[in-house]
């Protein structure tokens, strides 16, 4: 829906699932790389999944983020030591473990669903740049 909102359109085969694991992310990446098109972004729904797309895109000699960029979502640690580092999105942890302990002492039994929503932050590090000039990379 967000995408839709921004005006952005996805191909067939734009988006890959995979579990949730390095070997799940490198995976996908392989058959993102199987595609007739290399992607602009790749945007791995964790960061552990991102460090098997990262090591999947080396392997086809594609370069980050001069290639495409790629980017996580978590911000653990281990991603700012990789090269490049990864961008990702952090999430308030803290904040949030104050909300769940919060809604459990007023509601012990858990009997009414409850979303909340809370704001995450975009890292940019260096695993994105700008798209790449059309034709390149294609």
């Amino acid at each position: 829906e967000g995408l839709a909102e921004a005006g952005v359109t996805l191909r067939p085969g734009s988006v890959v699932r995979g579990a949730f694991t390095r070997d799940g992310g490198y995976a996908a990446a392989r058959e993102l790389l199987a595609g007739n098109t290399l992607p602009t972004c790749v945007f791995a729904v964790t960061d552990v999944m991102a460090v098997g797309a990262l090591a999947a895109f080396r392997e086809a000699g594609v370069r980050v983020p001069h290639d495409l960029s790629l980017a996580g979502f978590d911000d653990i640690p281990l991603v700012r030591e990789l090269t490049p580092a990864l961008t990702t999105v952090a999430l308030p942890l803290t904040e949030m473990g104050q909300h769940v302990i919060s809604l459990a002492l007023r509601e012990p039994r858990g009997t009414r669903a409850r979303v909340l929503r809370v704001g995450g932050d975009v890292v940019l590090r260096g695993s994105t740049a700008p798209p790449r000039p059309a034709g390149l990379g294609q």
